[in-house]
């Protein structure tokens, strides 16, 4: 149990640990805590997959959320090439309702491989947006789509950073299928070998920071009545990329890259 960091405590702590961030929009005062509910005091963290592909596509959902449900849907989202976008800050609508047994097991860190499976769900349990930083991790969820290394180590870092920071062991790590009934986030990876990553960094100090990815482009080939958005559209990429990498020449049967 703690209160929660500051955004610039939060910040200065993931680099600490050696993550890569990037800071989007006013990330700081992007929350719902204004919304009445409480924010607080924080017991762990969160990990979730998004869902959806591409990095940009993922952060903008992440910052403004959708009809159903306002953003920020998490702190920070964690794409493949392991960067970590902070999107928002304060309460943010991650975690949702879940099993108050598993609350206490995580303050308590009393668990052994797991806490205990819930049984509750978003409408009859405890509110977990007050009580968790969450991270949400760029992955379609379908147990087939990869998690590279970079990915993984991004959100070892980041939740390592958070425990760190607190005082809190690798047991204060969960996933929402861990915390909610129905859930099955994060697939393709498990959460104990995630906290056993993560207590291994625990026991040394701050990692430095890992080197920047090199660059990997793809090719396409330019065709009648194609223009930056639709090429952007098809490859789930902003109109503002292709141009940096590019230029302005949009010539028919150009290769350019994405």
């Amino acid at each position: 149990m703690a209160t929660p960091l500051t955004a610039a405590a939060f910040e200065a702590a993931l680099r600490a640990e050696g993550v890569r961030v990037v800071e989007v929009g006013g990330w700081q005062t992007h929350t719902r805590t204004g919304s009445g509910r409480p924010w607080g005091p924080v017991h762990g963290v969160m990990i979730h997959h998004t869902v959806s592909s591409g990095t940009q596509a993922s952060v903008d959902l992440c910052r403004r959320g959708h009809a159903d449900l306002p953003g920020p849907l998490c702190h920070g989202v964690v794409p493949k090439d392991g960067t970590v976008h902070l999107v928002g800050y304060g309460r943010t609508n991650h975690a949702g309702g879940g099993d108050p047994r598993v609350l206490d097991q995580v303050i308590a860190e009393s668990y052994t491989t797991r806490p205990t499976a819930p049984k509750k769900g978003n409408v009859d349990g405890v509110d977990g947006n007050a009580r968790f930083y969450g991270f949400e991790c760029v992955n379609l969820g379908n147990g087939k789509d990869p998690w590279p290394e970079a990915q993984l180590d991004a959100i070892e870092r980041a939740a390592a950073a958070l425990c760190r920071a607190h005082g809190w062991s690798a047991k204060s790590v969960i996933g929402h299928l861990e915390w909610q009934l129905g859930k099955v986030d994060p697939r393709g990876f498990g959460m104990p070998d995630l906290r056993e990553r993560i207590a291994r960094r625990l026991a040394g100090k701050p990692g430095p920071k890992p080197p920047a990815p090199k660059p990997t482009y793809q090719i396409h080939v330019v065709n009648p009545d194609e223009t930056w958005a639709s090429i952007g559209d098809l490859h789930d990429t902003s109109v503002e990329r292709l141009r940096r990498l590019n230029g302005a020449d949009l010539s028919i049967g150009r290769k350019i890259k994405f």
